[in-house]
């Protein structure tokens, strides 16, 4: 195919507005989609979760080949993951892309997450095509969603294209277009191989896949390929495209987009926004936008079964194989015995490891509070980077702490900037700008600490505006914080698995609410057990489990007072000596309560 023939683009949209749908109807135009899986939507997410949660999880690409008057073009969807913890892996999507279709709901509008998109399509130079989906639902706004993507996003009104990808309106003139506005490739076949990964997964039996874009030279069987991050040199044993399957080709030529396998063992040796180059004549520098991926969310996962400890293990080492952003260490907890500290780019990634874990592996989890990557310097000059409490070290070994922050972004009808304010200000939020996109709509940008967003910042966004607002994030950096370790004691003794790190204002609140919860949630011994948060050795927060009273009197139907008084002594001096002895097995409902907060 020659290159003034092929077009690579993507479906960026906020979560929900329609881009797995609008990806079946160009499967079906162009006649690409296999007849068993006609029936079927959302035929580009293969995972339960992805169709159940409504969100695209691993990227698809996919090739498709669609004739326009005498011509036939050759369409390279690269599908990309819909949600903010994948967003590096959006970026290299994108990068691989000459254009994009920025897809917004014709009841909503614009999102926090199509603003998001919009800005990383722009710092990856793509054509972008505007659409309104949904066109065909009774409570479409198709003028009022017009007015923001012209006010907000500076689009022109010939530009817009409505479309309803669920009854398949406009779908041909969306496919035109494609064709007309997004630029073809530009490539030396003669220069050396330079290409993109922009995603890869673990084959059991045939190693790493590597979805690559060619943007020059030429890539076949038999070739000695390089990794530029790693320097490792690896013999290419197939290459080829994707359309439901890999279809092997005898070359990938500048331009085109498909996948190489060469042997190699470790995704990690294939790293999402490396350069991949010719071993005999490489190219003197890599692509641009390369950057290791760092885990932001960290947690404990324990087995509820000590027995499970081995399983928990081998799951998630075979998790890993696809998914090279999971880090995991053993941890040892004196609560929860043998587990491990996992590491996730977001609370979403976290949930789905979680989740997959359980339905997939048949593990039973016990998973901890998240945390997030702290930075102490401490008086001798070293600087640690800590994501667990019990890490923390002593405050008087402490110069500073510096916390993780985002650039939130939030987009929410303007009835609602008051309660909006009040929840980022009791954030630690500092407002850096609000805009109207249209009378009814408004975008507030907060700096907000990073852990103040993982701990229910988005279940409460959502009860304060009645599920209306969208939210979306990126990192900035790090900001000095007065940060202290509150412990949770049960019984006298520290439960590290409960232990939390919070701001010093915060840290009473925090403790009282813990205290309390864990009051109801901890069963009654024979003996009464104290519940108490401690801030650097101060307690700061009590409550008192009641012990249950057994009826020693019960058998007394009479007779002297001096016997009854003789078994309630009886009875103070065996709860005295039970309450040193007794144990107390702290519940796993527990440990989920310091994830909500009243």
């Amino acid at each position: 195919m020659k290159l003034s023939n092929i077009r690579n683009f993507s479906i960026i949209a906020h979560i929900d507005h329609g881009k797995s749908t609008l990806a079946d109807r160009f499967l079906e135009k162009t006649n690409s989609m296999p007849k068993k899986k006609i029936a079927e939507e959302q035929v580009l997410d293969q995972m339960d979760l992805e169709r159940e949660r409504g969100i695209t999880i691993k990227s698809h690409p996919v090739r498709m080949y669609y004739v326009l008057g005498d011509e036939e073009y050759e369409l390279h969807l690269i599908d990309t993951p819909g949600h903010v913890d994948f967003s590096y892996e959006v970026s290299r999507s994108l990068a691989a892309c000459e254009g994009a279709i920025l897809v917004v709901d014709a009841t909503q509008g614009i999102e926090a997450q199509t603003l998001a998109n919009y800005n990383l399509a722009l710092e990856n130079g793509l054509t972008l095509i505007p659409v309104i989906n949904k066109i065909d639902l009774p409570g479409a706004e198709v003028e009022r969603v017009k007015r923001q993507l012209i006010d907000s996003l500076g689009f022109l009104e010939e530009e817009i294209l409505l479309v309803s990808a669920k009854e398949g309106i406009g779908i041909d003139h969306l496919l035109r277009a494609i064709i007309d506005r997004i630029p073809s490739p530009k490539g030396d076949l003669n220069k050396s191989l330079e290409a993109l990964i922009f995603d890869a997964y673990f084959d059991l039996y045939r190693g790493v896949v590597v979805y690559t874009r060619i943007f020059n030279g030429i890539v076949r069987k038999g070739m000695n390929i390089k990794m530029m991050s790693t320097g490792a040199v690896y013999e290419v044993d197939e290459v080829g495209y994707f359309s439901f399957g890999l279809h092997p080709t005898e070359s990938l030529m500048a331009g085109e987009v498909g996948y190489i396998i060469a042997n190699i063992k470790n995704i990690k040796d294939a790293q999402v926004g490396d350069t991949i180059t010719d071993a005999n004549s490489p190219v003197e520098k890599p692509l641009p936008g390369f950057k290791r991926i760092k885990p932001m969310v960290y947690c404990g996962l324990f087995p509820q079964e000590p027995n499970q400890y081995e399983d928990l293990r081998e799951s998630l080492e075979k998790l890993q194989l696809n998914d090279p952003a999971l880090v995991f260490e053993p941890e040892n907890s004196e609560a929860l015995g043998p587990g491990f500290r996992c590491g996730f780019l977001g609370t979403l990634h976290m949930e789905i490891v979680e989740e997959r874990l359980e339905r997939e592996y048949g593990v039973k989890l016990v998973a901890t509070a998240p945390n997030v990557v702290y930075r102490v310097h401490t008086k001798d000059g070293n600087i640690l980077e800590i994501n667990n409490p019990s890490q923390f070290p002593n405050y008087g070994l402490i110069e500073k702490v510096e916390e993780p922050y985002v650039k939130v972004s939030i987009i929410s009808p303007s009835d609602f900037i008051g309660p909006i304010m009040e929840l980022c200000l009791g954030k630690r939020g500092t407002l850096i700008e609000m805009n109207y996109i249209d009378p009814m709509k408004v975008v507030f940008i907060y700096e907000l600490p990073l852990s103040e967003v993982i701990f229910d910042f988005f279940d409460k966004l959502k009860s304060v505006t009645r599920g209306y607002a969208s939210l979306d994030y990126e990192p900035i950096g790090f900001k000095e914080s007065d940060l202290v370790r509150l412990e949770i004691l049960v019984k006298g003794e520290t439960v590290d698995a409960l232990s939390i790190i919070v701001h010093r204002d915060e840290a009473e609140r925090r403790g009282r609410e813990i205290v309390k919860k864990l009051r109801t949630l901890i069963p009654r011994q024979l003996f009464e057990i104290p519940l108490q948060a401690a801030v650097n050795g101060k307690i700061i927060a009590r409550e008192n489990i009641p012990p249950l009273k057994k009826n020693v009197l019960q058998k007394c139907y009479g007779g002297d007072v001096t016997r009854k008084k003789k078994l309630l002594e009886k009875q103070k001096e065996g709860k005295k000596r039970l309450k040193q002895i007794g144990q107390v097995e702290v519940p796993q409902e527990a440990f989920l309560a310091i994830l909500k907060s009243e």
